[in-house]
């Protein structure tokens, strides 16, 4: 099997699970080491090229049954439509030309009468040209792809993280039937396997139909916010609303464009005949609030923002993937610190697994006893906590107002705040040996996961204090180390 976008969404998520269920797979690629990072890399066959290059296109088609269609611009070029057009034809002469048994496209939900957006109409052409190929075509045509990573699900997540109140354009009353990227893996795999005498475009959904403004609720519900107070204005352009998302979300304007022009219209089913060639998964087609729980769920699980990019993480469809674009997933803030120190890696451990309690937090003391008395007069547990053991720390004890969530004595800490916070926190010390063997190096990260624009302004409330706190801290820490070190009868071999 061939599949083009395997570096996108759809592909990044589909590749791992054809080859589970045994197929040969080759990918198509601009550049090979956009691969680096995903876990599936070197099970598959890699050939480097541009669709618009009949010679690298012949290269990945040779020895090939099914060929998924996964490519799509999203914004950039003004010819965006003839390069998207030609490209498909390219494809499907090359695929025509060495007998590819099956050509599989994902293409777009959208109305039958209406005036399409340019990108709707490209990918409606690009789907024609594929059937027009002279080989057995499936398009699959999907609305609002519900999934972490997904450009639609990000933009309703940011969307409702961001605004409590909603000045929108009048497409939040558009009507929208959403699907998990479950569901849409589910009918792109088993596409492969339909008879050659199926010819044709399917529209394709999950069992709810919503306005967009809904959609953006249902989110709220799941994610435990408020839900919104929406007003739909009618003076908002396309271009206008594009900017306005680009300015309070994450996502690129390029990206933002193209869809909100996309959500001028209803995109629903308009008929339900792949149930005759595909049956639904055997639990049935996700609902939508189900989907978004499942795009949550790693997050509520506490994973930390580098654990879920880790190359060896591969987990459902909709859990983030590291070739998910830097805006995908859950708005996270970070505070890295890093010193050298002069003391052993032993040294600098006894201090790490030292700190709160009586020790404090080696850093602006009134700032952390302030902030442990407005947690206690918030209905928290304050700093009086302390800790149960002044040495040594182990998974579950209470430290002040942290809790030790993860430990690997001598080189790493994490806790997870306990305090009163608009989101969920950790702090994560560690130790190593230094590259030159003379001396540690102390690594200090602070996350943040804010919960709505509450969390985010808490966030840059204290932004200007971090230089003090979590500088000083590092900075303390560390001398710290050396000085015990120093002291007599206080070196590395004391434990």
């Amino acid at each position: 099997m061939l599949v083009t976008g395997a570096t996108g969404y759809i592909g990044g998520r589909l590749v791992p699970r054809l080859i589970d269920a045994g197929h040969e797979v080759r990918v198509l690629v601009r550049r090979a080491d956009r691969l680096r990072d995903v876990p599936w890399a070197g099970s598959v066959d890699v050939v480097e090229g541009d669709l618009a290059d009949r010679a690298a296109v012949d290269r990945a088609m040779a020895g090939i049954e099914v060929v998924y269609y996964l490519v799509h611009s999203m914004g950039g070029k003004d010819d965006f439509e003839s390069i998207e057009l030609s490209i498909a034809r390219n494809v499907a002469a090359s695929a025509r030309e060495h007998g590819v048994g099956r050509i599989v496209y994902l293409g777009g939900l959208h109305p039958a009468t209406e005036r399409l957006s340019r990108h709707l109409r490209s990918r409606t052409e690009v789907g024609r040209i594929l059937l027009d190929s002279g080989l057995p075509t499936i398009v699959l045509q999907a609305g609002v792809i519900i999934g972490s990573g997904s450009t639609s699900f990000e933009m309703i997540r940011h969307l409702t993280e961001v605004l409590p109140y909603m000045p929108a354009p009048r497409w939040v009353r558009s009507f929208i039937q959403p699907i998990a990227v479950r569901d849409v893996l589910h009918y792109l795999i088993r596409a492969a396997e339909v008879p050659p005498a199926v010819n044709r475009a399917f529209d394709i959904g999950g069992p709810d139909v919503y306005r967009y403004g809904q959609l953006m609720n249902g989110y709220a519900v799941e994610a435990g916010l408020p839900q919104r107070p929406i007003a739909a204005l009618p003076v908002l352009t396309p271009w206008l609303a594009g900017q306005w998302v680009n300015l309070v979300t994450p996502i690129p304007r390029r990206l933002a464009v193209p869809i909100i022009e996309s959500l001028q219209f209803d995109c629903v089913m308009r008929e339900h005949d792949i149930d005759a060639v595909i049956p639904p998964p055997p639990e049935g087609l996700l609902p939508y609030r189900t989907a978004v729980r499942l795009a949550l769920e790693r997050e509520r699980e506490g994973v930390v923002e580098t654990s879920w990019r880790n190359a060896e993480v591969e987990g459902a469809p909709s859990d983030p993937l590291p070739s998910d674009p830097d805006w995908a997933g859950h708005t996270v803030y970070v505070d890295e610190r890093e010193r050298r120190s002069s003391a052993a890696p032993a040294d600098l451990w006894r201090v790490i697994e030292g700190v709160g309690g009586e020790n404090g937090w080696y850093s602006f003391p009134l700032a952390w006893a302030l902030r442990g008395w407005v947690d206690k007069l918030t209905g928290g547990v304050g700093l009086r906590r302390g800790r149960r053991d002044p040495d040594r720390l182990h998974v579950g004890d209470a430290v002040d107002f942290w809790r030790v969530e993860a430990i690997e004595r001598g080189t790493f800490l994490r806790l997870r705040a306990e305090m009163r916070v608009p989101g969920r926190a950790w702090l994560e010390l560690g130790s190593s040996t230094a590259p030159d063997a003379a001396g540690s190096d102390y690594r200090q990260r602070a996350v943040f996961f804010p919960k709505g624009l509450s969390g985010r302004l808490y966030w840059w409330a204290i932004f200007p204090f971090h230089g003090i706190i979590f500088s000083g801290m590092a900075n303390r820490i560390t001398a710290e180390a050396e000085a015990e070190a120093a002291a007599p009868g206080r070196g590395s071999d004391e434990r």
